[in-house]
């Protein structure tokens, strides 16, 4: 149980980076479809090279899915690299050839939906996590995924108050999408060290 329980925070964290990329990308299949003569050719090329961002990040995953705590905790600096190249991509369409408002505002979104159901299942996760371990050593676990509901509840509040703005432009949009994601990361990383000091042997 604690190996299996040591993944939690780094497949909460993996899976949420992928669905949030699968989102951008249907997202921007939609608009592809719709492009001008003069651009569809750059924003093919564009989904092209984001699928094989998106491919590469998930290969890498599944090469980590049985290994250890510090294999993945090595493997995670270089699926950031790769996380962050997505980004960027995702950056370059936006100023190159996605520059309507109602096209950013739709990903925005896709991906702040996608985060928030990342937020949920990440706390449900942990919270199944917490029913296995001793009633006298789960109040941390309990505090710490109440915590995470907590932070769900407003990364969520804060997202859509910013799509019910409406004109913001992709930059801001992204901003609060980053936010929210490291908001993620480190309850996601609190509610597993919760778990983790639940889970090690009493001295």
């Amino acid at each position: 149980m604690p190996e299996q329980s040591s993944m939690h925070f780094y497949l909460n964290w993996a899976k949420e980076r992928i669905d949030e990329m699968d989102a951008a990308l249907a997202s921007l299949d939609v608009k592809a479809d719709q492009a001008k003569a003069e651009t569809k050719v750059k924003v093919d090329q564009l989904l092209v090279d984001l699928k094989k961002r998106r491919d590469e990040f998930q290969t890498a995953l599944k090469a980590q899915a049985e290994a250890g705590e510090a294999a993945w905790a090595r493997a995670k600096v270089d699926l950031e690299k790769q996380w962050n190249g997505f980004e960027a991509q995702v950056k370059t369409y936006f100023e190159s050839v996605g520059k309507e408002l109602e096209q950013q505002q739709a990903t925005f979104k896709d991906i702040a939906a996608v985060q928030a159901k990342a937020w949920r299942e990440a706390a449900d996760k942990f919270h199944v996590a917490a029913t296995k371990v001793a009633a006298a050593r789960r109040a941390d676990i309990d505090a710490a995924v109440k915590q995470m509901k907590s932070d769900a509840s407003e990364a969520e509040a804060r997202l859509q108050k910013l799509k019910q703005a409406g004109n913001e432009s992709w930059s801001v949009f992204s901003a609060a999408l980053e936010e929210s994601r490291k908001a993620f990361d480190q309850s996601n990383q609190t509610a597993w060290n919760a778990l983790k000091g639940a889970l090690a042997p009493k001295s």
